[in-house]
């Protein structure tokens, strides 16, 4: 895994911001979401529907321009291109898996023809320079022997293989995975991580896949995890130097570290302003509200909650009661099982 404090990083996302416009209604699927990625990481966004991290990987991808904020790939603003020069960044700096073999490969084209297209649509005239490529990527995902198969006679998993090999046919330096093993058992979905992170040390590229799978922090460097449009947690994948020699040898082995050998440390992440995001059920289960103490002890930071404020949730209670305490300023009234509370009319002075 490439050292995140010394590697050169190939994507940089500096408080960036997607609002999406439909009607009068605004919605902010990205507020200020900062994230570093060093070239050569195999890295995986994780997050719940809406969360965001789809509009991300549609923006690194250029198919999507930020509201505002800033977002380079390979030193290239994303943000100021013309659609022409955004065209041409698709086009060259970067693959696309997705989970749909619809979007990723043209049924009655071969694998071979499949991975051709990309590159007769880059202006690449030589078709000695197209088929000798096409042939080296399928022997990279393993499937040079079906080359001449069409998307019927392939499985799911070699149809998302030979859809790899056709994201890698323009030689881009990001490829970018959209769920690309939602649709296949897990033992296929193995297969088609390792062929990732193979294809990633065989041709220095940087991934970046989004996914639903929580065993996806096993086959990848670091996990992300977008919360309400901004980076909340990461995970790294550690392995210790002497280990990662034994798996990996001098003579070339490639033996497979146990799961002791692998540990995995989580970490909460600031953003650019140094705000902290709690998570929801931390908060429940001390009592969080809106408010919280901050101490620094031994050089540590507690956060504790407020005394006195961590009484019953206001969505425990009635419409009447929650305006009575937005204007009154009250501490959040206690009831008892199936009691009614009066309202006392506030007058405005």
């Amino acid at each position: 895994m490439p050292n995140q404090m010394t590697a050169e990083p190939l994507i940089v996302c500096e408080n960036l911001v997607k609002i999406y416009k439909i009607a009068d209604l605004e919605v902010v699927a990205l507020q200020g979401l900062d994230l570093v990625v060093p070239r050569k990481e195999m890295l995986a966004i994780v997050g719940a529907s809406g969360s965001g991290k789809t509009t991300l990987m549609n923006i690194l991808g250029g198919l999507d321009r930020p509201s505002a904020g800033k977002v380079t790939v390979d030193e290239i603003d994303l943000l100021s291109l013309s659609d022409e020069a955004l065209n041409e960044y698709q086009r060259t700096k970067v693959g696309f898996v997705w989970q749909q073999t619809s979007r990723n490969l043209i049924p009655y084209l071969t694998a071979e023809e499949n991975i051709e297209l990309p590159m007769i649509m880059s202006g690449v005239h030589n078709k000695q320079q197209r088929r000798e490529w096409a042939h080296e990527l399928l022997n990279s995902v393993g499937l040079f022997h079906r080359r001449h198969h069409q998307l019927i006679q392939l499985s799911g998993g070699e149809q998302q293989r030979i859809a790899i090999a056709v994201a890698l046919a323009n030689r881009p330096v990001l490829l970018l995975g959209d769920e690309p093993t939602g649709e296949v058992d897990s033992a296929t979905a193995r297969t088609i991580m390792e062929t990732f992170s193979r294809l990633r040390e065989e041709l220095d590229l940087t991934i970046v896949i989004v996914s639903h799978d929580p065993r996806i922090a096993e086959q990848v460097d670091r996990v992300v995890a977008i919360r309400d449009g901004k980076i909340a947690t990461e995970t790294v994948r550690q392995v210790s130097q002497l280990e990662a020699l034994m798996a990996g040898g001098a003579s070339g082995s490639q033996e497979i570290l146990l799961p002791s050998q692998v540990t995995y440390k989580e970490f909460v992440m600031l953003d650019s302003a140094g705000r902290l995001q709690i998570p929801k059920e931390i908060r429940e289960e001390l009592g969080i509200g809106k408010r919280v103490e901050m101490q620094i002890e031994d050089g540590r930071i507690i956060i504790k909650p407020v005394e006195g404020e961590g009484g019953e949730p206001l969505k425990n209670l009635t419409i009447e009661e929650q305006i009575a305490i937005l204007f009154s300023g009250e501490k959040v009234p206690q009831r008892k099982p199936g009691s009614v509370k009066k309202l006392k009319w506030l007058r405005w002075r």
